[in-house]
């Protein structure tokens, strides 16, 4: 039983639809309660999170409690939207966990260095993905003690 009354939002932000579906349908498969948003690219990421375009609209972009990031992502990249969130003082409480296919040691140590929470591989298998996020679920939402939203 999560500790917080109301369930948070997970922003997950990938270029790759199959991704998307599939974190999806894993998140749906584990039962999280979390609402899920997704976007296609660090522009979009940024825009989000700034409440900028069609995200102007509060109801459209809820603060994330939850960033779940690609690095390998057109327009924009996922280190160059980390860094940016990380030096927002607005953003940078806002966990951010990449979730990648990159297993170079350079992409690991550079999103810690930037101020990655966490850096996760993409498993392979779907039910290694349910699992994952289940556990991040348990972590980042009934473990840890998050900021309360400034909204």
């Amino acid at each position: 039983m999560s500790k917080h009354a109301m369930p948070i939002t997970i922003l997950m932000a990938d270029d790759d639809a199959d991704d998307r579906r599939l974190t999806q349908e894993a998140l749906e498969e584990g039962r999280l309660i979390n609402e899920v948003k997704f976007v296609d690219d660090g522009e979009q990421l940024m825009d989000y999170l700034r409440r900028q375009g069609r995200f102007a609209p509060p109801v459209e972009a809820p603060r994330p409690g939850l960033i779940l990031l690609d690095l390998n992502m057109p327009r924009k990249d996922g280190r160059t939207v980390l860094k940016e969130i990380k030096s927002d003082p607005d953003l940078r409480q806002i966990p951010v966990v990449v979730l990648t296919t990159s297993k170079a040691d350079e992409d690991v140590y550079k999103s810690y260095d930037l101020g990655v929470n966490s850096y996760i591989v993409k498993p392979v298998t779907f039910e290694a993905l349910v699992d994952i996020l289940q556990t991040l679920e348990k972590y980042w939402f009934e473990i840890v003690e998050l900021p309360p939203s400034k909204e």
